[in-house]
């Protein structure tokens, strides 16, 4: 199964990039706040982020990665997340699903960024031995 893990890499092609999330870790799309709705280069950076699963801190880059683990263990995780951070967990199926969608969109290796509800390409990573 793909799915979208925290990464460092092409950081620095915007000049608003951060990276506070733990290499590798799962991340998710998380709420927007009303500043950065209207502008996703605006100060919170949310409409431009990516949250760390395990850390609860965010970055500007993602990467697709196979996880090794099965759609059950990944909602889970996402769940579990959500609810350490004291939000909802109701929606936590639904949530894997579409971010499994958006990682199954591109091929392993793809760096991605994110623009408010838009997901998009930003490089790939070369293959091993490359």
């Amino acid at each position: 199964m793909k799915i979208l893990v925290a990464t460092a890499q092409t950081q620095g092609d915007r000049p608003n990039d951060f990276d506070f999330c733990v290499e590798g870790e799962l991340v998710w799309i998380g709420m927007v706040c009303a500043a950065d709705r209207r502008d996703p280069d605006g100060g919170c950076g949310c409409g431009r982020s990516f949250a760390g699963m395990n850390s609860h801190r965010a970055t500007t880059t993602a990467l697709v990665a196979d996880a090794g683990m099965d759609f059950a263990h990944y909602a889970e995780a996402l769940r579990s997340s959500l609810k350490a951070q004291g939000r909802p967990t109701r929606e936590a199926i639904a949530m894997a699903g579409e971010l499994a969608d958006i990682a199954d969109d591109f091929p392993i290796g793809a760096v991605l960024e994110r623009r408010l509800d838009e997901v998009r390409w930003r490089g790939l990573l070369p293959a091993r031995g490359e």
